[in-house]
């Protein structure tokens, strides 16, 4: 075990949820245990259960870490056409997904009914369409909905189809994105006025 130093308690909380970090990507969610965690740290158990009482609010506050940090290096650029924006925002994404295998498959199957975890990919999700209706341009409030409706499902397709290629990488990276993308312009494009990707093929 590392010599104990004296932290405060965010700086603590902060450290605790690195060392997780490393070893929830390194290994399954089942084959990480809380005493590795502390001896990793170099805490007592009764210090990390103080911050985190069980595994699996270590790991939501973890993933709530991750979303949050992929929400800020993802913000839409409006000087960058729709398609610029949504190629960075899913190459960040499936940036993430590559090099965290374990924790994504985690989040994502091994806790997909977990209340916690759910509410941080809810959470992420109501983001990410928000962030989009900001940028599309949507005539009234009955196309909004509806747009917004649309995003909402294609959110959860593209969350589905990057988990299951992480489990069988049946493409390239690109060609993922590039599915992801085509799905919805092909879905949004009948709902709105003017076309967001004019240079897109249809």
């Amino acid at each position: 075990m590392p010599p104990r130093q004296r932290l405060s308690p965010a700086d603590r909380r902060a450290q605790l949820l690195g060392v997780a970090s490393q070893l929830f990507a390194a290994q399954p969610y089942d084959e990480v245990l809380m005493e590795d965690v502390a001896e990793r740290a170099g805490v007592s158990r009764a210090l990390l259960y103080r911050h985190f009482p069980s595994k699996r609010d270590l790991f939501a506050a973890l993933y709530r870490q991750v979303s949050d940090q992929l929400l800020a290096s993802t913000r839409f650029d409006p000087a960058d056409s729709l398609v610029e924006q949504l190629a960075e925002g899913l190459d960040a994404h499936i940036e993430y997904f590559a090099e965290n295998r374990n924790t994504v498959l985690a989040a994502n199957r091994v806790l997909a009914g977990d209340r916690l975890v759910r509410t941080v990919m809810d959470d992420e999700l109501d983001a990410l369409r928000e962030r989009l209706l900001g940028v599309l341009p949507i005539g009234d409030d009955r196309a909004r909905q509806a747009v917004s409706g649309v995003l909402k499902s294609w959110l959860v397709f593209v969350q589905v189809l990057c988990v299951d290629w992480l489990i069988d990488p049946h493409c390239t990276r690109a060609e993922l994105r590039d599915v992801c993308i085509g799905a919805v312009l092909g879905a949004i494009r009948p709902l709105l006025d003017e076309d967001p990707a004019p240079d897109w093929p249809r």
